[in-house]
């Protein structure tokens, strides 16, 4: 399905512009940037980043994640299959399905959830001059630091 989405999209850009989309990509390297901008991201040391994304999914699980794909699954059936391609609602789904049991579903969200961190940490970590904010630093602190990057 993704390769679908994709010929879909680099279809629907050619049908736009006229132009392929690695063509659009090359053109827009050319240009550059015309835009003064600053980026910012917030670390944190892994263990309490984990260990905060493993309680976000614990009440995730409290406040109803599994009555919640419930009712929208017996609504829509297939038909939810975009948005269960989300990290949770395809554990839910493979759980009401006999694939996992609850405390198996719940860990693998965990761990999905775990390693979409570790993928978005890589990957903003690649960004040239980004600025980073330590996560576990006074609030204040990293206010000044951010209006030390915009002057």
């Amino acid at each position: 399905t993704n390769d679908k989405k994709r010929i879909i999209r680099v279809l629907e850009i050619y049908k736009e512009t006229g132009k392929t989309k690695t063509q659009l990509e090359i053109e827009s390297r050319q240009n550059g940037i015309p835009y003064d901008y600053r980026t910012f991201a917030i670390n944190m040391p892994r263990e309490i980043l984990y260990d905060r994304i493993n309680k976000r999914v614990d009440i995730m699980i409290e406040k109803g994640l599994i009555e919640e794909v419930d009712r929208l699954y017996k609504k829509y059936g297939e038909k939810l299959s975009t948005s269960v391609q989300g990290i949770g609602y395809k554990e839910v789904i493979d759980y009401f399905n006999g694939k996992y049991t609850k405390e198996e579903m719940i860990e693998k969200i965990k761990m999905e959830t775990r390693r979409y961190a570790k993928r978005q940490l890589t990957w903003f970590k690649k960004i040239p001059n980004i600025i980073w904010l330590n996560g576990l630093d006074d609030v204040q602190n990293n206010i000044n630091i951010i209006l030390e990057g915009i002057e």
